[in-house]
């Protein structure tokens, strides 16, 4: 993980659940796309607090998730309540190394985690370890921005999440020369007035270069979706939902 994403992730750790509360939605998408949870493998890239992967495999499947930061994979050890449920400090772009192939039914990349990847090759690493531990027929589930949106109005900063402890604003800083934008975040710590601010930069990863980079790593069925309901693509909706397999 760059420093600076480190460093920022570190630093909403404590409250990384109320800024990103469990999406039921999230949940009901992969078993939909898994057609059932139990006797599934699946790995949960970016799994943050385990919030999902708690969910999953309290559903029947068998789950390992996996983050580089060391804040948010912490609490999601030290809250695992399950038998079917492994947190381990892992890599995206060492799935190969750290993986059996064919091992997982599901590969998982929510919470716009891909673009942490700061270039298309990255991606396309990436891509490849997945296809190599997915089984045959395996699904690839994604979920980004909708960066072909954010960037054509631009859209310069997105919704503020408000909630009883803290407030979390978000801006994009454009760059008319680079494929990265600037993700600049303040978090105010209400109960003892205080703002945490960062910048991060992030790959701004539009549809059809994704779509080119799925097809070359041997992904097909590829679906883009307006959000975890599977809604058609294309308009002004922030997620980007991906379905594809191997």
């Amino acid at each position: 993980m760059h420093d600076s994403q480190n460093i920022f992730y570190t630093s909403i750790s404590k409250y990384y659940s109320e800024i990103f509360p469990f999406n039921p939605m999230q949940l009901k998408f992969v078993t939909n796309k898994l057609d059932e949870l139990p006797g599934k493998h699946i790995l949960d890239i970016g799994c943050a607090t385990g919030e999902l992967s708690f969910q999953l495999a309290a559903g029947g499947a068998e789950v390992t998730g996996i983050d580089l930061n060391e804040d948010l994979l912490q609490q999601a050890i030290n809250k695992k309540k399950h038998e079917k449920l492994t947190f381990q400090q892992g890599n995206m772009l060492e799935l190969k190394q750290d993986f059996n192939p064919q091992q997982f039914d599901a590969v998982l990349c929510f919470g716009n985690t891909l673009v942490h990847l700061n270039a298309t090759e990255l991606v396309a690493q990436m891509l490849e370890g997945a296809q190599t531990v997915l089984k045959p027929g395996g699904k690839l589930l994604l979920q980004l921005l909708n960066y072909d949106y954010i960037c054509s109005e631009p859209v310069e900063a997105l919704p503020v999440i408000d909630t009883e402890n803290i407030r979390f604003i978000r801006r994009y800083n454009f760059a008319d020369d680079s494929d990265l934008i600037g993700f600049q975040t303040d978090l105010e710590i209400k109960a003892i007035n205080r703002i945490v601010s960062n910048e991060t930069p992030l790959l701004a990863l539009k549809s059809e270069a994704l779509n080119t980079l799925l097809e070359k790593a041997g992904f097909q069925n590829i679906q883009f979706y307006a959000n975890f309901k599977q809604e058609p693509k294309g308009g002004k909706h922030l997620p980007l939902v991906v379905s594809c397999e191997k």
